[in-house]
Parts: C-alpha cells; sequence; structure tokens
C-alpha cells in the first residue's frame, strides 16, 4: 500500500471527514512532512470508494461550495488494521537487524 492510500484511511479511522479536512489531518499525522493536493486526494478517494474502502457519508453547502464527507468501511479498517501489522512487523525487523549490526573495526560479540 502506498503512503497517501494509508494515510487517507488513518484521517478515517476516527471518523467522517471532509476533503479539507482530510488534507490538514493528513499534514498533522506526518509531523507536515506529506501534503497531497486536493487533485491527488479526490482521486485517492473515488479509487479507493470504488475499492469499498471508503464510503461518501454526506454532504452540506459551506460558503456555497459542496463540503463532502467520507467515512471508513468495515473492509476499509480491516485493511487498514492489517497494513498496520504489516509495518510494525517490518519496523520491528528493520531494528532488530539495525541493533545487531556489527560497526566496522568493532569485535564481534
Amino acid at each position: 500500500m502506498r503512503e497517501p492510500t494509508f494515510l487517507v484511511l488513518a484521517a478515517l479511522a476516527d471518523g467522517a471527514k471532509h476533503g479539507y479536512a482530510l488534507i490538514e489531518e493528513i499534514g498533522s499525522i506526518t509531523g507536515g512532512r506529506v501534503t497531497l493536493r486536493a487533485g491527488t486526494l479526490y482521486a485517492a478517494l473515488d479509487r479507493l470508494a470504488g475499492e469499498g474502502l471508503v464510503r461518501p457519508s454526506g454532504e452540506e453547502v459551506v460558503d456555497g461550495r459542496l463540503r463532502r464527507y467520507y467515512d471508513l468501511t468495515d473492509l476499509g479498517a480491516e485493511i487498514l488494521a492489517g497494513q498496520i501489522v504489516l509495518l510494525r512487523t517490518n519496523a520491528a525487523e528493520a531494528d532488530r537487524r539495525l541493533r545487531s549490526r556489527r560497526r566496522p573495526g568493532t569485535a564481534p560479540a
């Protein structure tokens, strides 16, 4: 799973959000490291909706602009949970390998 997809699912994990709120939430999750553009976000939301991972969950007009909300489906939550397990497992293995790495010029333990 690509990072933007993971971040969209993660941002929706605690409830429905509209597009701009998702962009802000993803920025918050990543400490500002990732900034999704609206076009990228809406293309991802359309794809994820087509895959059954997210669904539109309402809309409203605010200041003359349509605000569409999206929510995580049960399948989306399952996929996100599986991805979290995978990332944790991979990170733990990378950490184990890094900790066991011998530095040049040092004797084996």
